[in-house]
């Protein structure tokens, strides 16, 4: 491969593509079918060709430099001359078993190249991904330096060449005349490959600051209300959620003017609803003297029909949202992006809030590649604008809410409450998604989706519904007032542990396996401490001299939990909590080295003391 800072000058060109038809279907079925290019090796079997993509010119091969940086990256810099150019990369198949990307979704295995395809920008993904094998240790990572330009990319197995190829095409830049790509060296896992990425984008993109109430549980009034909210119902609710362990409340869809009927016709005035919140001045206020910060939804890039001011907007809104009911205003437009900072700022200020939760940001991307202008770059200076105004009003603790898929390295500067999207009542994509999102989130909390279940529902579903959400942040959202009281003492169980293991859930090392086993056991560690969740029929290897404190957290469908013990002999003290937190049993026992079961029920939680004994191999 090139030297560092070595320009790449091999012509030898890929043996296995296929020669063009004499007229190449610019955007042919499979990329076997472009015309063959020049590759060269790169990094770890993969194999580089560079393109730059001069408007109205012929593709021609770039000269490109690899870099090696801090935490064992490398910067592939592209010199293009300010132009678009692409990158493809080639990766021999081998023993590759899935493709990790921000918009993948549940798609994480591996798809045809004439299949994978992603569009992204600041509000819609990152333009990175991750190619790993079944031993879970990655194959090709790599991410885009600049998160915020309108990118596309092609992936997937080149079912003629018995290769997984990514195609990168990145826009013209004319601030910069290279473009910059990160790459990371083979890695034992997906996270673990992950993690020098964050790294680089904190230090490249200082983010939001992160108060107390980013990374306390919250109360959200969204599916325990939906629109049908009410001041004194959203009292009743904090008064309960405040001491089970909530620190702030986010009042969700249904505040406003014209908030009804599951569709968005209304938006676009931002007023409280007269009848719903006669004084939300005092309302908010009420609420922040129980103890919990206060949070109002807004989807500030939405103007419907129904809005009084939609006569004044409509010109700077000329595509239908893909929600129903709204138009989308054009973030592009400075007109557009004064009056979304006057509204934000408003509502801030006149009501005492702590601050908002955006929604459908990704909205803006209704105009991407319309000719315009770059919409990631404008929302970038859009977000940029909205936290400096805010901040004028609300110096100390700020909160801003952003959701999938715009909670990626980019809009760190921007938010610092990391959602994960929708899944009511689904803790395993509650799993997965904050999972995924925490694997590239920079400097802000990760928050779980509202938790939600029946109030006739086993004790042990509440507990899993928190379980599902116990690496991130937790959000709830039903009527607290209409669940049993078995409920109530699981909810305030799981999150007192929850704030007993904080630091560790959120700052620690998560190792939570393969995306494509949608990380059926994760495991957390800091220093002497350790907290594995199970999420399936698993054995769960556990090192007595690693950790003196583990808490084993039965995620499954079982009452059994079956550890592999590496070494020993170790004496253990156990203690064993119900769904609902009770203490079933406390024992202690000498564990040697194999196999041991132990009994805890679904929705539970052991808590294991270690003392290394002597004979310890």
């Amino acid at each position: 491969m090139p030297t560092d800072t070595d320009t790449d000058t091999d012509t030898d060109t890929d043996s296995l593509a296929v020669a063009p038809d004499p007229a190449p279907d610019p955007d042919p079925v499979t990329t076997a079918g472009l015309p063959p290019v020049p590759y060269a090796p790169l990094l770890d079997g993969v194999q580089v060709a560079v393109l730059a993509l001069p408007p109205g010119a012929e593709p021609a091969a770039a000269p490109w430099t690899l870099t090696a940086l801090p935490d064992g990256l490398r910067m592939l810099e592209v010199a293009a001359g300010g132009a678009p150019a692409e990158i493809r990369f080639s990766v021999p198949l081998g023993d590759a078993a899935g493709y990790w990307h921000p918009q993948g979704g549940w798609r994480r295995t591996l798809v045809a190249d004439w299949e994978g395809r992603a569009a992204v920008s600041l509000v819609d993904g990152l333009a990175a991904g991750c190619l790993y094998d079944h031993s879970g240790a990655t194959r090709l990572t790599f991410a885009a330096a600049d998160p915020a330009p309108e990118t596309t990319l092609r992936f997937g197995v080149s079912e003629e060449n018995d290769t997984h190829v990514v195609h990168l095409r990145l826009p013209a830049d004319p601030a910069r005349r290279t473009h910059r790509v990160l790459l990371v060296p083979s890695a034992p896992s997906v996270a673990a490959a992950l993690r020098p990425l964050r790294a680089w984008y904190a230090r490249a993109l200082p983010p939001m600051p992160v108060p107390e109430g980013a990374r306390t549980p919250v109360y959200s009034t969204w599916y325990a209300f939906n629109q049908d909210v009410t001041a004194e119902e959203v009292e009743a609710q904090a008064a309960l959620a405040a001491p089970l362990g909530c620190g702030t409340l986010i009042l969700d869809d249904g505040w406003q003017r014209h908030g009804h009927g599951r569709g968005y016709t209304g938006l676009g005035d931002w007023r409280p609803d007269p009848v719903k919140f006669p004084d939300f001045t005092g309302h908010v206020a009420a609420v922040r003297a129980l103890g919990l910060r206060y949070l109002a939804w807004t989807a500030p890039l939405l103007l419907g029909p129904g809005a009084d001011c939609h006569a004044r907007w409509a010109p700077y809104a000329p595509a239908p949202a893909t929600v129903p009911g709204a138009h989308v205003l054009d973030p592009r437009r400075p007109e557009v992006r004064r009056h979304i900072v006057d509204v934000c700022t408003r509502l801030v200020r006149d009501h005492g809030l702590d601050g908002l939760k955006l929604d459908f940001l990704d909205q803006a991307m209704v105009y991407a590649g319309d000719g315009g202008g770059d919409i990631g770059r404008a929302m970038a200076g859009l977000l940029a604008e909205v936290r400096a105004a805010l901040e004028d009003v609300r110096p100390e603790g700020l909160l801003l809410e952003l959701r999938q898929p715009y909670t990626g390295p980019g809009t760190a500067p921007f938010g610092n409450l990391l959602r994960s999207y929708d899944c009511p009542a689904d803790a395993a994509a509650n799993r997965v998604r904050t999972l995924d999102t925490a694997l590239l989130a920079v400097g802000g909390a990760v928050h779980s989706d509202m938790l939600l279940w029946s109030a006739q529902a086993p004790v042990e579903t509440v507990a899993r519904q928190l379980i599902g959400a116990l690496h991130a942040v937790p959000q709830l959202s039903v009527r607290l007032d209409r669940i049993p009281e078995a409920h109530r003492a699981a909810i305030g169980f799981w999150l007192r542990r929850w704030h007993e293991n904080r630091d560790l859930l959120l700052d620690g090392e998560v190792e939570p396996g393969r995306p494509d086993e949608l990380y059926p056991l994760v495991r957390a560690t800091a220093g002497d401490r350790c907290l594995i969740s199970v999420h399936g029929d698993l054995v769960v290897p556990l090192d007595p001299a690693a950790h003196r404190r583990v808490e084993l957290v039965n995620g499954s469908a079982g009452d059994l939990l079956t550890l592999a013990v590496r070494g020993g002999p170790a004496e253990i003290t156990r203690v064993v909590h119900a769904p609902d937190g009770r203490i079933i049993e406390s024992t202690s026992a000498r564990y040697g080295e194999g196999p041991h079961t132990l009994a805890v029920p679904r929705g539970g939680l052991a808590s294991l003391t270690i003392t290394v004994t002597e004979g310890r191999r």
